[in-house]
């Protein structure tokens, strides 16, 4: 939850040490962290790892903490179990005393989402601004595309609208959050705004949270700067062969 701020466990480093080696070869553009002593860390480790953006400044936001759990932060899950089946509900639907629903934890993703549309469509027009449409430096793409699991989508998916008159958007965002929170935002992607998903995943893995340090993938489009519809792809989904 968001009231138990503990640091990363010795595992937890190492899990996250694992992440950035894996990541290591990925440009990114920006980086987003929950305001969370864990969070923090694992983006720190991640970053420190990467052959491009070491110096990189992470910002932080509280949009993208973990689920409050009110009364049950602190204890263990048997216990949110046992307070779910007492009120007759089931986990993780179950709300604690003075904690977070899920509607108002999709909220906060909702918010946090169309808030990194705004900054890659303003990111595009200043530097439309600045060089003009064809003036783009040649090779970065390239360099921001090396991802670790690529084999996983085609080409076209990574490549597709480079060419003709629809725009794709240069920004390349780590997130880095918590497991419940972004079984959320997932939710709201499938739900809410139709994104795509990878043929071979199960309901099961769609409704899972993350296992530590898993990876998620979506290439979004914005038609020309459209933000309210934004054309979503999930590439892969708690991707998490680097542990």
């Amino acid at each position: 939850g968001q009231g138990v701020d503990e640091p990363l466990s010795a595992t937890g480093f190492r899990q996250a040490d694992a992440a950035g080696l894996f990541l290591s070869n990925v440009k990114f553009t920006h980086v987003f962290s929950s305001d969370l002593l864990r969070a923090k860390q694992t983006a720190a480790t991640i970053l420190g790892k990467n052959k491009f953006c070491k110096d990189l400044e992470i910002k932080y936001d509280a949009r993208l903490r973990e689920r409050k759990y009110g009364v049950a932060e602190g204890r263990p899950l048997t216990d949110l179990k046992a307070m779910a089946k007492t009120a007759g509900e089931q986990c993780p639907s179950f709300t604690p005393s003075g904690g977070e629903t899920l509607d108002e934890v999709r909220e906060r993703a909702r918010d946090f989402f169309e808030f990194l549309c705004r900054l890659a469509v303003e990111l595009e027009q200043k530097e439309q601004d600045m060089h003009g449409a064809a003036s783009r430096s040649s090779g970065t793409a390239e360099e921001q595309l090396v991802f670790p699991w690529t084999n996983h989508c085609s080409e076209a998916e990574l490549s597709s609208g480079s060419g003709g008159t629809s725009k794709i958007l240069d920004a390349n965002i780590l997130v880095v959050s918590h497991g419940a929170y972004m079984r959320n935002w997932i939710g709201y992607f499938v739900s809410d705004l139709n994104c795509t998903l990878p043929t071979n995943l199960t309901k099961s893995q769609l409704s899972s949270v993350s296992p530590n340090t898993g990876v998620s993938h979506f290439i979004i489009k914005l038609e020309n700067g459209n933000l309210l519809k934004p054309e979503i792809t999930c590439v892969c989904l708690n991707q998490d062969s680097h542990l």
